[in-house]
C-alpha cells in the first residue's frame, strides 16, 4: 500500500482514479508492451548488465545533482520508490534501447533513403494572427517594407515565445508539416520570400523560410527513425497479442 507523506492510499483508489481520468487503458498497454520487450529480448539473448545500470544511475544522479548517497536516498523517498524500483526502471529502459538497436539499426539507412524528402529541412519563421483582415494588412506592410517580418512577429504573433524570438519556429523537417498541409507551400517557396496568409484552424499563418537544408542522416535523425520503427513494431506486437487473447 503506497504511503504518501504518512497518508495511506489504497491500490483500489489508484485504480479507480486512473479509470476516472481515462488513463487505465494507457497504463495497461504500457505494462503489456514491457512484457513484449522482455520476452523478445530474452529470445534475442539481450540483457542488461549491473555495470550498465550503475553507469546510467550515475548519469541520472549527476543530472539531478545528487552528490551524496543521502541526497539520492532522499530523492528516492520523495519519489515513493526504493533503490530496487529505480534500478528496475533503468533496466527496462536500457533493455528497450538495446532491443530496438538489435531489431532495427540495419533498417535505419533504408528507411531514410526511402523517405528522404521527409527529412529535408527548413529554417522556418512563422507569424500567426487570429484575424484575416489584419493578417493581410501585415502581409502587405511587410511586402512594401514598411515593417520587417521579424518586427511584425514581435508585435502581432499570438504566441508569446514566438514573439520573443521574432517569429523563429526552428529547424523543421518537411515531414513535420505534412499533417497541416504546409509541406508543399513551404518547400516550394524561395528563401526569404514571405508566404501569404494561410488559414489553419481559424488562424492565419504568415511564413518565411530563412534557409533550406538538405536531408542528412545525423545521429539525432538516426535515433528518431530507430524509435519510430521500434514504436511501430511494438504497437503491432501489442495488437497481435490482444487479437490472440480474444
Amino acid at each position: 500500500m503506497p504511503d504518501f507523506h504518512g497518508i495511506k492510499i489504497e491500490l483500489i483508489d489508484i485504480e479507480n482514479f486512473l479509470k476516472q481520468q481515462l488513463q487505465l487503458k494507457e497504463i495497461c498497454q504500457k505494462i503489456l508492451q514491457q512484457r513484449i520487450i522482455e520476452k523478445s529480448a530474452q529470445e534475442h539473448n539481450i540483457s542488461v548488465t549491473p555495470a550498465e545500470i550503475q553507469a546510467t544511475a550515475d548519469d541520472q544522479r549527476r543530472e539531478k545533482r545528487l552528490e551524496k548517497a543521502s541526497d539520492t536516498l532522499a530523492w528516492l523517498t520523495d519519489q515513493m520508490i526504493t533503490p530496487e524500483d529505480w534500478e528496475a526502471g533503468i533496466q527496462g529502459d536500457l533493455l528497450a534501447k538495446k532491443l530496438s538497436t538489435a531489431l532495427f539499426s540495419r533498417e535505419v539507412e533504408r528507411h531514410f533513403a526511402e523517405n528522404r524528402l521527409d527529412f529535408e529541412r527548413a529554417i522556418l519563421y512563422r507569424l500567426v494572427i487570429p484575424h484575416e483582415k489584419l493578417s493581410w494588412e501585415v502581409f502587405y506592410q511587410i511586402e512594401e517594407e514598411e515593417i520587417s517580418f521579424y518586427q511584425a512577429a514581435h508585435l502581432y504573433d499570438i504566441d508569446e515565445q514566438r514573439r520573443l524570438h521574432c517569429g523563429y519556429e526552428g529547424i523543421i523537417y518537411r515531414g513535420q508539416l505534412s499533417s497541416s498541409g504546409l509541406s508543399s507551400i513551404v518547400f516550394q517557396a524561395r528563401p526569404k520570400e514571405i508566404i501569404q496568409p494561410v488559414k489553419i484552424n481559424e488562424e492565419y499563418h504568415l511564413l518565411m523560410v530563412q534557409e533550406f537544408l538538405p536531408a542528412e542522416l545525423t545521429e539525432e535523425v538516426h535515433q528518431e527513425i530507430l524509435q519510430k520503427l521500434f514504436s511501430e513494431w511494438l504497437t503491432n506486437e501489442l495488437n497481435y497479442l490482444l487479437y490472440r487473447s480474444e
